[in-house]
């Protein structure tokens, strides 16, 4: 099963089994695009680079902040520093915020949701896995 980016949501959260070539593999399904990772399930995310990225966008995961106690956000292919309104927002909802290339956000998202930790992602879609 395929889902795109502004019409897809998978009603659980699930660990990422692969990404690269514009989107990303989870639960036996493939989704193409960027995607949102929450507790309430899975979400095509409309954000292409790093300056799409703001507190509208990432609203659905202000929604949940209250079940997530990290957001990771992949920001590409690499690191890009996120605006400081978004990182007080959340942290005034109790939320820790890390950016960082979406290589990297994929992996300690798998390893925190192993753990059972209250985790999301929000993660830019990239052609190439590092």
């Amino acid at each position: 099963m395929t889902f795109e980016a502004g019409q897809g949501h998978y009603p659980y959260q699930a660990g990422i089994d692969a990404y690269g070539d514009g989107g990303f593999r989870f639960a036996d399904m493939s989704h193409r695009g960027s995607m949102i990772c929450l507790p309430s399930g899975m979400y095509a995310w409309d954000v292409a680079v790093p300056g799409d990225i703001s507190l509208a966008s990432l609203s659905r995961a202000m929604d949940h902040a209250d079940q997530i106690d990290v957001l990771l956000i992949g920001t590409g292919p690499d690191i890009a520093p996120l605006p400081r309104v978004i990182r007080e927002a959340f942290r005034e909802r109790q939320v820790i915020v890390e950016a960082v290339a979406t290589g990297s956000a994929v992996r300690t998202y798998n390893v925190l949701m192993a753990e059972n930790r209250a985790v999301g992602a929000a993660l830019i879609s990239v052609e190439k896995a590092r």
